[in-house]
C-alpha cells in the first residue's frame, strides 16, 4: 500500500518507521508461496526455501531488467533507490506482478560515511533497520565460515611442522599438504571498517608456534570474502558445495594449488552457509516483494545480488528488477559476462541511471566530497558544464548496446536541477541510441514519481534484443583482459607487471584460464585513474597483479591498489545512531 507522503520529505528512517508493514506471510502469498515455503524471521522477513525452484520450474521466465549507472560521484547517483522506485511504479501504478532483487549491505559502510543501502526517501525496502542491521545473519555466517578456513589453514601448517607422515595418518590426515606460507591468500574477515587491521602478525610471543609463526597476514571486510562471491553465484546447494571445495587458499611448496577440499574443511564451510543460501524476502514501502540476498564487493568481486534469488524471482512474477554495483563499466559488464553466464538468464532491458550532478562533474566540475557542501556549479543551472560531461553517459549507453540489450536512461531528479538540464540529457541520450530517457522523481514521490520510467521500461522489454557475451571463455586470460580494456574502457592497450605475467602463466598452467574476468578497478572513472573523468580514451591500462577466485569462478586482475578493508571517516555514521529507550526505535540510521 502506498505510504502517505509528507513534505518537506522526512529522513529515510522516519519514512520507513511510519510505514504500515504487511506481514511477510501475506507478501509470500501474493507470490503463490505458502508459510511452508518460508523460514520466518519475525513477522516481516523470511527466507524462502530453494525447493520452490523445482515446483515452479515450468513457468515462463519474467522480463528481467538490470539497473546500472553512469560513472558516479563519491556520493552515488541513486541506483538502488531507482531500482526500488521502478519496482514500486511497475506494481503500484502499472499493476504489474513485479519484485526486485538487490544486495544486502555490509555493516561497515552502514556505520561509516556511506550509511545504509535500503534505498531512500519514498523508495525503500522495509523494515529499513533490519535491512541494514544483521537481517537474517547471512553476513555473519560468511564471517564465521571464512575465519574457520583461516584457523584450519594455520592449524594444518602447525601440526604438519611437528608430526611425521605416520603420526598424521593415525589422526586421519592421509597426506601432507606442505603449504608454502609465502603463497597464502586467505586473510581473516570482520564486518566493520577498521584500517588498523589491514596488516597484522599472528602467532606472536608463543614458542609453541615456531617455526611457522609469527607470520604476516591481515583482515578484509567480510563482504570481500570469496565465500560471499560464491554465495552470490551458486545456483543450488550442490553447486555451493562444489564451488566451496574448489576455493584455492595457497600453493604447496611444489607450486600446486591447495583447496578447501584438500584441507577437508569444505564440508564444514558449506554447512555454515546452508541457510544463508536461501534468499531473504522483504517488501518495498508500497508492498511489492523484494529479495535481499548476498553482497559481494563491487570492486574485487562481481558486485551483484545472488543468482539464486533471481532464479526464484523470475518464476514468481512477470517483471524482475535487479541492479549491478557501481557504473556500467564495472557492475553491468560483470553482470553480463559473469552473472549471466552462471545463471543462464538473459536480460530484456538495461536501465542506466544518470544525474545532472554527476554529468557536471564529468564536464570538469569541482571536486565532490562526501560530508562537504556541493559547489554552486552543481546547484545552479550550468548547461555548458553539463554538455561537456554528457560523453560519460554516451560511453555507458554504447557499452550497454554492445551487449545487444535495449537501454532506457533514468534521469534521477534532484530539486536543484532545471528543466533545461533534464531536456539536454534526454535529447543526448536518445541521440546516442537509448530507447528513451525519462526524468524520475521516485525519491520524493515513490512509485508515482517513476511511472513514466516504468512505462518506458515495459516498452523496452518488448523490443527485440540480440544478447551476446563480450568474449568467449576459451580465449587466453590476456586476450580477455585486453578486450574488456579496449571495448569497455576505451583503452589503447594493456601493460602487465612482471608479477601479473607470472600469475597469469601459473593460472593457465593450473587449468584456470577458461574462467571469466572480473576486473578490479576504481569506480570513479571508466579508466583506471579516478582523476580521468568524462569518457577518457587512448590510455594504457596497467595490470599490477592478477588473482584467482577459483571457487567463485573468476580471475580478477588488480588495476591499481584496491582496498579490501576500508577505514572509518572522521565523522562516521555511527556517531549519529542511537536508540530511543522509551520506544525502542532506532534513530539516526540513514
Amino acid at each position: 500500500m502506498p505510504v502517505k507522503r509528507v513534505y518537506p520529505v522526512p529522513s529515510d528512517i522516519e519514512i520507513a518507521q511510519s510505514a504500515e508493514l504487511i506481514p511477510i506471510v501475506e507478501i509470500a502469498e501474493s507470490l503463490g508461496l505458502t508459510e511452508d515455503d518460508l523460514d520466518l524471521y519475525g513477522r516481516y522477513k523470511a527466507k524462502v526455501h530453494l525447493d520452490v525452484l523445482e515446483r515452479f520450474k515450468d513457468r515462463p521466465n519474467a522480463k528481467y531488467i538490470d539497473v546500472t549507472a553512469i560513472t558516479p560521484t563519491p556520493l552515488g547517483e541513486g541506483k538502488t533507490t531507482t531500482t526500488i522506485g521502478l519496482t514500486q511504479a511497475l506494481g503500484s501504478v502499472l499493476g504489474k506482478r513485479v519484485m526486485c532483487c538487490i544486495r544486502q549491505p555490509s555493516m561497515g559502510p552502514t556505520f561509516n560515511i556511506k550509511g545504509g543501502a535500503a534505498g531512500g526517501g519514498y523508495s525503500q525496502i522495509i523494515p529499513m533497520e533490519d535491512f541494514n542491521l544483521h537481517l537474517t545473519g547471512d553476513i555473519h555466517a560468511i564471517g564465521v565460515a571464512h575465519n574457520l578456513v583461516a584457523a584450519a589453514l594455520d592449524t594444518r601448517m602447525f601440526h604438519e611442522s611437528r608430526q611425521s607422515d605416520e603420526a598424521l595418518r593415525k589422526r586421519g590426515i592421509d597426506r601432507r599438504l606442505d603449504i608454502d606460507p609465502d603463497t597464502i591468500m586467505w586473510n581473516r574477515v570482520v564486518d566493520v571498517c577498521d584500517r588498523s587491521l589491514r596488516e597484522i602478525e599472528v602467532g606472536l610471543n608463543d614458542a609453541e608456534l615456531s617455526p611457522i609463526f609469527p607470520r604476516k597476514t591481515g583482515f578484509d571486510i567480510t563482504v570481500a570474502s570469496e565465500l560471499m562471491a560464491i554465495l552470490a553465484l551458486a545456483t543450488s546447494l550442490k553447486d555451493l558445495r562444489e564451488r566451496v571445495g574448489r576455493v584455492v587458499v595457497a600453493m604447496d611448496k611444489k607450486g600446486n594449488p591447495v583447496t578447501l577440499e584438500d584441507m577437508k574443511v569444505a564440508g564444514a564451510v558449506t554447512v555454515l552457509l546452508k541457510d544463508a543460501l536461501m534468499p531473504n524476502l522483504m517488501q518495498t514501502l508500497e508492498g511489492q516483494p523484494a529479495f535481499v540476498h548476498a553482497g559481494p564487493f563491487a570492486n574485487i568481486a562481481h558486485g551483484n545480488s545472488s543468482i539464486i534469488a533471481d532464479l526464484i524471482a523470475v518464476k514468481l512474477v512477470d517483471y524482475v528488477v535487479t541492479e549491478s554495483g557501481f557504473g556500467a563499466d564495472i557492475g553491468m559488464e560483470k553482470f553480463f559476462n559473469i552473472k549471466c553466464r552462471y545463471s543462464g538468464l538473459i536480460p530484456n532491458a538495461v536501465v542506466l541511471v544518470a544525474t545532472v550532478r554527476a554529468l557536471k562533474m564529468h564536464g570538469g566540475g569541482p571536486t565532490v566530497k562526501p560530508g562537504l557542501p556541493l559547489d554552486p556549479a552543481y546547484t545552479e543551472e550550468n548547461l555548458e558544464l553539463l554538455e561537456k560531461g554528457l560523453c560519460n553517459l554516451g560511453a555507458h549507453i554504447k557499452n550497454a548496446l554492445r551487449f545487444g540489450i535495449p537501454v532506457v536512461v533514468a534521469i534521477n531528479a534532484f530539486k536543484t536541477d532545471t528543466e533545461a538540464e533534464w531536456e539536454m540529457v534526454r535529447e543526448y541520450a536518445v541521440a546516442q541510441g537509448a530507447e528513451d530517457a525519462v526524468v524520475t522523481k521516485h525519491w520524493a514521490e515513490g512509485g508515482e514519481g517513476a511511472a513514466k520510467l516504468a512505462e518506458a521500461v515495459v516498452a523496452a522489454c518488448e523490443k527485440p534484443s540480440n544478447f551476446q557475451f563480450l568474449y568467449p571463455l576459451d580465449w587466453p586470460i590476456k586476450k580477455k583482459i585486453e578486450t574488456i580494456a579496449k571495448e569497455i574502457y576505451n583503452a589503447a592497450g594493456v601493460t602487465y607487471e612482471p608479477l601479473a605475467d607470472r600469475q597469469i602463466e601459473a593460472f593457465e598452467k593450473a587449468g584456470f584460464g577458461n574462467l571469466p574476468i572480473c576486473m578490479a578497478k576504481t569506480h570513479l572513472s571508466i579508466s583506471h585513474d579516478p582523476n580521468l573523468k568524462g569518457a577518457p580514451s587512448g590510455f594504457i591500462l596497467p595490470v599490477r597483479e592478477v588473482r584467482a577466485s577459483v571457487g567463485a569462478g573468476f580471475i580478477y586482475p588488480l588495476i591499481g591498489k584496491m582496498r579490501t578493508m576500508p577505514g572509518l571517516a572522521t565523522h562516521p555514521a555511527y556517531m549519529d545512531i542511537d536508540i530511543d529507550v522509551e520506544t525502542g526505535k532506532i534513530v539516526g540510521l540513514f
